[in-house]
């Protein structure tokens, strides 16, 4: 009998996630991932998608605008110091509108994106919502194992 997916379960898969303009990620071609369910690896609603399938199914599944990583917050945009991005970084670095920056989380245990938005000479706007916020999401999964 094979193994089904519930909260909590640890999954081997590949997985393609894709908004409107193409794929973002994609482990189809390479190793495939493994991650536990209800870690926040994934959002509520792919995890919730994934419930009750059964080891080596593979399916699609789109998910309607805003679903999958919520709406895009306009408070997401900030503005971040020439200064202070010269203290993070390479003093001299180009920012580019479309270019993702990685910025270290408060307490330097990881870290979080920002896409460039549009820059001055003072300092650069980032947006630091999920490239797919607000978009319809298109969700592939291959589910290889279930623990």
């Amino acid at each position: 009998m094979s193994q089904v997916v519930t909260s909590g379960s640890f999954l081997t898969l590949h997985y393609r996630l894709a908004g409107p303009a193409g794929d973002i990620i994609n482990t189809f071609a390479d190793k495939p991932a493994t991650l536990s369910l209800g870690t926040g690896e994934l959002s509520p609603a792919m995890e919730q998608r994934l419930m009750g399938m059964e080891e080596g199914a593979h399916a699609t599944f789109e998910l309607p605008a805003g679903e999958a990583f919520g709406e895009r917050n306009p408070d997401m945009q900030q503005w971040v110091a020439r200064k202070l991005l010269a203290q993070m970084g390479d003093p001299d670095e180009q920012y580019a509108v479309g270019d993702v920056v990685q910025f270290p989380t408060p307490d330097g245990s990881g870290s979080y994106a920002g896409a460039v938005v549009e820059s001055n000479e003072t300092g650069v706007r980032f947006d630091f919502n999920h490239p797919l916020a607000g978009q319809p999401v298109t969700f592939e999964v291959k589910l290889i194992g279930v623990l």
